[in-house]
């Protein structure tokens, strides 16, 4: 077993120490879903404290986007180089003071800055968690592992986004802020005590202490300690003579990593304009203001279904072409939303749908990124990946917003949004990648190879 405990883990059941980590990375995508909305929710009341024009306003609601992509760029990949949970709790530590010291801010540029070092925190942690997800889960259970995580968004966006209405309507702006900062320094505690070092990064990258810390962690399992680390680990898909990001466009990367990039991309920009603008379209095609919140309320409730839902799937048949599928019946959805807004339930029964695939298609992302990189290079092609969607998020309501002002009905717009899906899901289709049963049989042949 010493010879491959990479491939021993894959093939045992679960145990409730790694189900117990994939819980602690939900808890840290929960941030992520708290953040996105936090400057959404406060925007009107921001707006009239400091009497903001909409180009101000926008500036400060796309601040936060700009600081997730850089966070995913820049810092995901030292955890590569440092590990995964230095890097996480860096940037909890980033994240949560960012947020306390925006509900002081004085001036719309001091937020700004703020949203943008708070984006930087969250962006990092993104990265790393689907990361840790992954290589906790065992071969099978995998896919679901890292979409049960990605259901913390949702999480986040649901019971954030209710605790924030309320505050607002009780405390003001500013407390929404202050219980975000609370909120994210409590996950750095929880993470603190609860959140181990990658398996994978203590066996390829060798730190200080690395035998310790890796017997200590497969105790935990079940697992008898290691009398020496092995000797036979593969370094992964990365080239030593390419560092950092340039890893991910070698000879062998390079078609995945183009792959994930322009998936991610495609995704992203339509998932941010559905959960943007659908409130405010289908408000202005026929239902109430309250009512069109009602919908955005939906389209996260349905996003726990549908991550769990992927996942599942994930467990049966290949993810990239579970996930193709939901990509498609996202763009079908798509063509009918506006169109519904005559009949009320209709409404709300397509926005809990779309809300289902539409957050499916971006968890099955996460799921898919972490598996075509090896070990030595996973949290910066998760980290990328992620850093290439959030451009795609910051330029899709700029977009919807000229073909608005150009006279694009919403009809319109949720039809050429729709053909992002239908992109995304041949893209995805052109991947490689093994379905679980044939994975389990590969794995299962190499395990009785080492043994002999």
């Amino acid at each position: 077993m010493e010879q491959d405990l990479r491939a021993h883990l894959d093939q045992r059941p679960m145990t409730t120490f790694q189900w117990s980590v994939i819980a602690v990375c939900m808890a840290l995508n929960m941030i992520d879903g708290f953040d996105v909305l936090v400057m959404a929710f406060t925007a009107s009341a921001v707006s009239a404290h400091w009497k903001l024009s909409g180009s101000e306003l926008g500036f400060l609601l796309s601040a936060g986007l700009f600081g997730m992509a850089a966070g995913s760029l820049l810092l995901a990949p030292m955890a590569d180089k440092l590990g995964r949970r230095p890097l996480i709790l860096l940037c909890l530590a980033v994240s949560g003071l960012g947020m306390l010291a925006s509900a002081w801010s004085q001036t719309p540029t001091q937020l700004a800055v703020l949203r943008v070092i708070t984006g930087l925190g969250v962006g990092g942690i993104l990265a790393c968690s689907n990361v840790i997800a992954s290589e906790y889960a065992s071969l099978r259970w995998r896919s679901l592992a890292v979409t049960l995580q990605s259901t913390g968004y949702a999480l986040g966006a649901t019971i954030g986004g209710s605790i924030a209405v309320w505050l607002l309507a009780h405390h003001g702006w500013r407390s929404v802020f202050l219980f975000g900062g609370c909120s994210t320094l409590a996950v750095l505690v929880l993470a603190w005590f609860a959140l181990p070092e990658s398996l994978d990064f203590l066996l390829v990258k060798r730190p200080a202490n690395a035998l310790q810390r890796l017997n200590g962690l497969i105790r935990k399992m079940g697992l008898p300690a290691l009398d020496s680390l092995p000797q036979a680990v593969a370094a992964g898909s990365g080239e030593g003579k390419r560092m950092g990001p340039l890893q991910l466009l070698s000879p062998k990367l390079l078609r995945p990593t183009l792959l994930v990039w322009l998936s991610f991309f495609s995704v992203m920009f339509g998932f941010y304009f559905v959960m943007s603008w659908t409130p405010k379209l289908l408000a202005a095609s026929g239902l109430t203001p309250e009512q069109g919140v009602t919908t955005g309320v939906l389209l996260s409730l349905g996003g726990i279904l549908g991550a769990t839902l992927l996942g599942l799937l994930a467990a049966r048949f290949a993810i990239h072409r579970a996930l193709a599928v939901f990509m498609l019946v996202t763009a079908v959805l798509l063509c009918f939303l506006v169109g519904s807004s005559g009949a009320l339930w209709m409404s709300y029964t397509l926005a809990f749908l779309i809300g289902v695939f539409v957050n499916a298609c971006v968890a099955g992302l996460y799921a898919i990124a972490p598996v075509v990189y090896g070990s030595d290079v996973r949290a910066t092609g998760v980290g990328w990946g992620i850093g290439i969607g959030r451009i795609g998020a910051i330029v899709s309501p700029l977009v919807a917003g000229g073909l608005l002002d150009a006279a694009w009905s919403p009809d319109q717009l949720y039809l050429g949004y729709g053909l992002a899906f239908v992109l995304a899901a041949v893209i995805v289709s052109m991947h490689r990648i093994a379905g679980p049963q044939a994975a389990d049989r590969r794995a299962a042949s190499e395990t009785v190879a080492a043994a002999h």
